[in-house]
């Protein structure tokens, strides 16, 4: 269950290989008819339909069809022209490959998940499949609307008229009877640059699980760092005012934190005059004078400075 939600949440391969399967399978499936009616001016030859089938891969240049020629009971071999072959085959190669990528990636993503993630080499070569299929999604899709364009202009009706040589002749009447569908043709340009926007929004997706995206995330930006100090400056401010007392007690509870705080200093100066009532000593002062002859009790002690000790 973890990993069925890692594919459907990290990657969107899933939901590219349907649209891409759409793209080619309605590009490669098209089949075309267009048939036009021919009626002769000397009723030699009328009600003459001419059925022109044409599909992938385009090859316009090889399709043929014979048309009547009112003169006499003789025909003649149209060709059409254009030759799309390249970008309908550009397009289908690349929307099946895409298909075969994605259903290989998804068994990958569900079944083989840690080995995907293992020394960062699978979401490496995700990662550049996945920008490759990008580009040649937004090329073919690029060129194949361009070469429908180009087919729609070849097998107009009027163009197709004037190929026939029956129909450039006055007096002759023609007209297209039936003409091709162009909605499964314009149904897969459209799927071609969904495939676009799919592959290229996947492209962040597959970033995300590459050892690049993760290197920024470890050694954030100095700007990141940045923030993050002055927000951690913030909430210590905060706390801190916490912590502080409040002005707003009022005046009672303002002169009893006074006078406790009176009581305490005089039981402090009480305490340091007891200490020094039960010093029994203390450091004597010393005075140099000059030299002399100091007598106690009658008697010489020393000879030398006098040095006077003042006892407590």
């Amino acid at each position: 269950m973890k990993s069925t939600c890692y594919v459907f949440v990290q990657d969107m391969t899933p939901v590219g290989f349907i649209f891409a399967i759409c793209a080619f399978a309605t590009c490669g499936g098209y089949h075309g008819h267009l048939q036009i009616k021919v009626d002769c001016a000397a009723r030699i030859q009328n009600n003459l339909s001419i059925n022109i089938d044409f599909g992938y891969p385009f090859r316009l240049q090889q399709v043929h069809f014979r048309a009547p020629l009112c003169e006499a009971m003789r025909e003649e071999v149209v060709f059409l022209n254009g030759d799309f072959s390249a970008a309908a085959q550009f397009f289908v190669t690349v929307g099946v490959l895409a298909f075969l990528y994605s259903l290989l990636a998804t068994v990958v993503y569900v079944f083989y998940q840690n080995k995907y993630l293992k020394n960062n080499r699978g979401p490496l070569v995700d990662f550049l499949v996945t920008v490759i299929f990008s580009l040649t999604w937004l090329l073919s899709s690029c060129s194949w609307a361009k070469s429908l364009n180009d087919i729609k202009t070849a097998t107009n009706p009027t163009e197709m008229l004037l190929l026939i040589a029956a129909c450039r002749e006055k007096g002759n009447r023609c007209a297209a009877t039936q003409e091709p569908s162009w909605s499964r043709l314009n149904t897969s340009a459209v799927f071609g640059f969904v495939n676009v926007v799919l592959w290229s929004g996947n492209i962040w997706f597959v970033f995300k699980e590459t050892g690049w995206y993760k290197t920024g995330q470890r050694y954030p930006s100095r700007t990141s760092s940045r923030k993050r100090s002055s927000e951690m400056h913030e909430r210590l401010y905060s706390e801190s005012s916490f912590d502080q007392p409040d002005e707003n007690f009022g005046p009672f509870r303002q002169e009893s934190f006074t006078e406790s705080r009176g009581d305490f200093d005089k039981q402090v100066q009480r305490q340091a005059s007891i200490n020094q009532s039960q010093v029994s000593f203390s450091l004597p002062e010393t005075y140099l004078g000059k030299t002399g002859f100091y007598e106690r009790e009658n008697k010489i002690v020393s000879q030398g400075p006098v040095i006077f000790v003042n006892e407590m």
